[in-house]
């Protein structure tokens, strides 16, 4: 039998020198005695799993609306495809596996509903009060939105993961946050860096699978891409005619590559600034969990192609306007009459507006909710 002490024994001698382990982390917001059996780290873990924030994910937007079709990428199968990919490359560079899949497992947990249009109206919304960004969404929902227990509000997380919330680049001092935010460094933690990185990859990955299935991209455009015609050309499918697989071999085959040019690009870097320490990583002077640069160049030329070709197609806009409209007129109807929102929400709370409170709601909603409720307050003729 192992118990906690001995997991982060092994966890010490097993992890390379820059991650971070689970026995020394910086604690939580309200003290809990240690589990018996289980990490920090894995606590944290599990208790996004067991969230209902994380549970509601199935049914909120990536690109395209629940109601488009069932194969189609949600909320949650993107959280899950960056879980797998965040692993593999944790566990390659001696990172800290479990702290890596508590950050991907909660880092879109703040996402409205409809994707980034649900974003972009609900940031305009607010934009007298610093706005809204999903990121720090997320850290509300695990440090109070959340409920779990007596003896606290939100999940109580580790330092570390709610610090791995928060992407640099993020202006989160805007808008209050009635617990004490994560102090960051000049770079995030190796965990939080390879989390970053997973999520492009399956992002990127994902959308061109879900572009082609749509009729949307079309594969003589994809051919185009240098990443796309490497993906291909290594995928050894001349030969297949039946188009679903071939896709998803050379699907398959981006990840692939964009995965072990992170691990490879990553463990050179990590290794040449003799960095011995996680405390060495927060304050290196650039990233050193990065792709490649001829690889990092194939990326920015999926993401600008997704953009013009996919984001921009004018079913996608269309979605997007609804989606805006939709919960343009739900911010009025709660802001116009706050009694609506009796017994469903609480007081705002410390340095928190209506408004503020009122977001938070919206954000928590899923795409089905958020229509549902708009039939009911605006009319039946909703739909996206």
């Amino acid at each position: 039998m192992r118990d906690r002490e001995q997991i982060e024994k092994q966890e010490h001698e097993r992890l390379a020198p820059y991650a971070l382990r689970s026995g020394r982390s910086g604690g939580r917001l309200v003290f809990e005695p240690r589990h018996a059996y289980r990490t920090e780290f894995q606590r944290d873990r599990d208790r996004v799993l067991h969230s209902r924030a994380f549970r509601r994910l199935q049914y909120k937007t990536q690109v395209f609306a629940f109601s488009r079709g069932d194969h189609f990428r949600n909320r949650l199968t993107h959280t899950l495809e960056v879980s797998q990919i965040a692993r593999t490359a944790a566990r390659a560079l001696g990172a800290n596996e479990d702290l890596t899949e508590a950050i991907v497992l909660a880092h879109d947990l703040g996402h409205p509903p409809f994707g980034h249009a649900g974003e972009r109206i609900l940031h305009d919304l607010l934009g007298d009060q610093g706005g809204f960004e999903h990121n720090r969404q997320s850290l509300r929902i695990v440090d109070f939105i959340e409920q779990r227990s007596n003896r606290y509000e939100g999940l109580n997380l580790t330092h570390e993961t709610r610090a791995g919330l928060l992407k640099h680049g993020v202006d989160y001092p805007r808008y209050p946050h009635p617990v004490s935010l994560p102090q960051l460094q000049r770079q995030p933690s190796v965990e939080a860096q390879i989390a970053n990185l997973a999520d492009e990859i399956a992002y990127h990955s994902h959308d061109l699978d879900d572009g082609l299935r749509s009729r949307i991209l079309d594969w003589d455009g994809l051919c185009k891409l240098s990443l796309w015609q490497r993906a291909l050309e290594s995928a050894g499918v001349e030969d297949l005619e039946d188009e679903g697989l071939l896709r998803s071999r050379v699907i398959i085959r981006v990840i692939d590559l964009l995965t072990s040019d992170l691990i490879e690009t990553s463990a050179r870097q990590l290794s040449d600034s003799g960095v011995s320490s996680p405390a060495e990583v927060l304050t290196a002077e650039h990233a050193l969990v990065s792709f490649s640069r001829e690889v990092r160049e194939e990326t920015r030329a999926v993401a600008r192609y997704l953009f013009e070709h996919f984001y921009r197609h004018p079913e996608v806009v269309r979605t997007a306007s609804e989606a805006g409209r939709i919960l343009g007129d739900l911010w009025c109807a709660y802001v116009g009459d706050p009694e609506r929102l009796t017994g469903r929400v609480g007081e705002p709370r410390r340095g928190d507006t209506l408004e503020r409170t009122i977001a938070d709601y919206i954000s928590g909603m899923t795409d089905r909710f958020a229509l549902d409720e708009h039939r009911a307050l605006v009319g039946p003729d909703t739909r996206v």
